[in-house]
């Protein structure tokens, strides 16, 4: 099968593509830093030519503003527009958990409009959205920074591994599209604020966290449960303990 992975060297590309190929499948990695741009168009109709299967895997560079909505409607146009031409039998994307409940943030409304744009085009389409990676916990502690500690809510969440994601999304990739939008979710529950104190007691940080229910996650104050997938979802397999052991290995 010839899968085209558009944003083939992010965290989530990297081991999809890797995955893919170990599969035995002709992949054809595409992304800015390979000479294919998804907002601009360049390089992306030679880069789908021939493609079964796309799965798009980019992101915006930047998470709290405008830039994130100009980039999403772009390159998923231009994505759609291209996977038209070139005849694609399915359309898989990666999203985020909680979208729909969270478009008062600047980046989660641009995923929505992503998410819209797929579901409203011919192409037959997956969407797989997930819970956060294990390897971003580290931005959400920086972004929590306040003076010598850090301010987080108790908000419910289910990080995943991003081995566990891209192997999801290669299982899909040589399924039929579902036309619907599922879910993938770690196998542990932990507050955002727990997250970040096991992670700072790994990393032998010994800075403070301070609990606080109005302390915004990008740009949105949480309420309920919106970080946590629905009921029958894929849940991944590594722990947050291994992959800190693994992380650490590393």
């Amino acid at each position: 099968m010839k899968i085209m992975v558009a944003g083939a060297s992010g965290l989530i590309g990297t081991q999809l593509t890797a995955d893919l190929r170990r599969l035995g499948h002709d992949v054809t990695a595409a992304s800015l830093s390979l000479g294919v741009d998804t907002v601009t168009g360049k390089g992306l109709e030679t880069a789908m030519t021939g493609a079964d299967v796309v799965i798009d895997v980019t992101n915006a560079a930047s998470f709290g503003d405008n830039s994130a909505l100009d980039f999403f409607k772009t390159s998923t146009k231009n994505l759609l527009a291209a996977a038209a031409k070139a005849g694609v039998r399915h359309y898989l994307a990666l999203s985020v958990v909680g979208t729909p409940e969270l478009v008062e943030s600047d980046y989660f409304r641009a995923k929505a409009v992503q998410e819209n744009l797929i579901r409203a085009s011919a192409r037959p389409y997956t969407i797989l959205r997930s819970t956060q990676f294990y390897e971003f916990i580290n931005g959400v502690i920086d972004l929590s920074a306040e003076g010598n500690g850090l301010r987080l809510p108790p908000a419910l969440m289910r990080p995943v591994a991003a081995q566990d994601v891209a192997a999801f999304l290669a299982e899909l990739a040589t399924g039929d599209p579902l036309s619907d939008i599922i879910e993938i979710g770690g196998p542990e529950q932990f507050g955002i604020d727990e997250i970040a104190r096991v992670y700072l007691a790994a990393n032998e940080d010994q800075r403070p966290v301070i609990t606080d229910p109005s302390t915004s996650y990008f740009g949105v104050e949480l309420t309920g449960d919106v970080l946590l997938p629905g009921l029958g979802t894929r849940m991944g397999s590594l722990k947050l303990s291994d992959w800190l052991y693994q992380s650490m290995a590393a």
